[in-house]
């Protein structure tokens, strides 16, 4: 730990987002051993990850982000981070990540390939969440972000095996599920770094891109995750996943960060 706090803040951002990206690894892993899961237990799991998104975005982003620039600044990041998802959404031929066998193609019409498709959805989903580790470090305080790092590494397990278990379950081969799923967060140590040089450059930032990178988040959780964990009728399980992972991620960030 010691070392960690020795590193710049781009580093320690870095770090963090390869972090978020191992835990995906180890939540698509069980892809090499099982072909398919109850999906019942898949939208628990999302949904899981869901309200784990969701009490980020509140405890490590929008009120460190009011502290910060008031709430003038803070609605503006906001509504500026679910704007810029929603117009990426409308432009952007893609599906949806989460149980790829079931997504159609949204976006303008194009004849690529769905695993093309897939991977602009991945890109689209995951970006924000590295955005907001970066950002979070770049506000100064190791302690929460070492919890909002370790609260989008929890979800990215079951985000992970979401991907990578339906591939496999329509006859992928265990390598290529495998690659999907792990695919579902490659872009997050990039996006890291990116949100932390840009937050530190300008201190007048921050507050805009902690509560835009929660904005994002946001919507992410509600346009994508919700719709799909409950698409099979599994409401209730889904529910109850997010109402535990909403909590484990606000008493997380009560006591450490």
């Amino acid at each position: 730990m010691e070392w960690f706090l020795k590193q710049d803040i781009v580093a320690q951002a870095m770090i963090a987002g390869v972090g978020t990206y191992l835990l995906t690894v180890a939540g698509t892993v069980p892809v090499f051993f099982f072909r398919r899961a109850p999906r019942r237990l898949l939208d628990a799991l999302m949904g899981f990850g869901a309200g784990v998104m969701v009490a980020a975005s509140c405890w490590s982003l929008l009120l460190p982000a009011l502290e910060r620039g008031g709430i003038a600044r803070t609605t503006v990041g906001l509504l500026m981070g679910a704007g810029i998802l929603f117009a990426i959404d409308q432009v952007l031929p893609h599906l949806h990540p989460e149980f790829p066998e079931e997504a159609v193609q949204e976006g303008p019409p194009v004849p690529w390939r769905r695993s093309a498709l897939l991977m602009l959805a991945i890109t689209l989903h995951n970006f924000p969440e590295g955005m907001a580790v970066g950002v979070a470090y770049a506000a100064g305080d190791i302690a929460a972000a070492n919890v909002l790092a370790v609260g989008i590494g929890l979800q990215n397990i079951p985000e992970g095996l979401a991907v990578a278990l339906p591939l496999r379950r329509d006859g992928m081969s265990r390598l290529k599920a495998f690659w999907y799923g792990q695919l579902s967060a490659t872009v997050e140590p990039l996006a890291a770094v990116i949100g932390a040089a840009v937050a530190i450059s300008s201190a007048a930032f921050l507050p805009y891109g902690m509560a835009g990178a929660a904005g994002a988040m946001l919507y992410v959780v509600v346009e994508e995750m919700i719709p799909e964990t409950t698409r099979s009728g599994s409401s209730d399980v889904a529910t109850l996943g997010f109402i535990a992972g909403f909590t484990v991620m606000m008493v997380m960030d009560s006591a450490f960060g």
